[in-house]
């Protein structure tokens, strides 16, 4: 797993680059990611109550923060060569 589209996912929504978001939605084999930026983009672009804008960033930014938290804990794999 890369991290790439986690830092990209932060880098843009920190940038309110939302178009960039949107393609990266598109583009992710994340689908949990693809799900949650979806979630608050619909909500960003359509929701009066800006309680639940903020509902959906932070679902976002916790599972952004809860997938870069298990890459870092997994265990580097190592290859073994029997010589």
């Amino acid at each position: 797993m890369h991290t790439a589209d986690y830092d990209k996912a932060l880098y843009y929504t920190y940038r309110s680059e939302w178009d960039h978001l949107l393609i990266l939605m598109v583009r992710t084999k994340d689908d949990l990611l693809s799900k949650k930026i979806e979630q608050f983009l619909h909500a960003y672009n359509f929701e009066k109550d800006y309680t639940v804008v903020q509902k959906r960033l932070n679902a976002l930014l916790r599972y952004i923060d809860h997938a870069l938290d298990v890459y870092e804990q997994e265990p580097t794999l190592t290859m073994q060569y029997d010589y």
